[in-house]
């Protein structure tokens, strides 16, 4: 029988504290490679701590569209005065 997405979830979620104590391991590890480690200590960072934001790239004019929707939404009454 096929397990819901919620039952995998749950599964996976109740191996968390083993899966930090082997990350640690591996971290602390003298013998694991150096990549092993800063990949290890960064995936405890990024649990603990969450992703650093990422930069985004203004290429194609994107952040200008974003602000403009940004601002029409947050003062609609003043967006059609605006300039584009």
């Amino acid at each position: 029988m096929a397990r819901t997405i919620t039952q995998i979830r749950s599964l996976a979620r109740s191996h968390t504290r083993s899966a930090i104590n082997a990350l640690v391991g591996v971290m602390r590890s003298t013998s694991a490679t150096p990549a092993a480690r800063v990949s290890a200590a960064n995936a405890i960072l990024d649990r603990g701590w969450g992703k650093p934001p990422q930069a985004i790239e203004n290429g194609d004019g994107a952040l200008e569209l974003v602000h403009r929707i940004e601002r029409i939404i947050v003062e609609p009454e003043g967006a059609e005065g605006d300039d584009a």
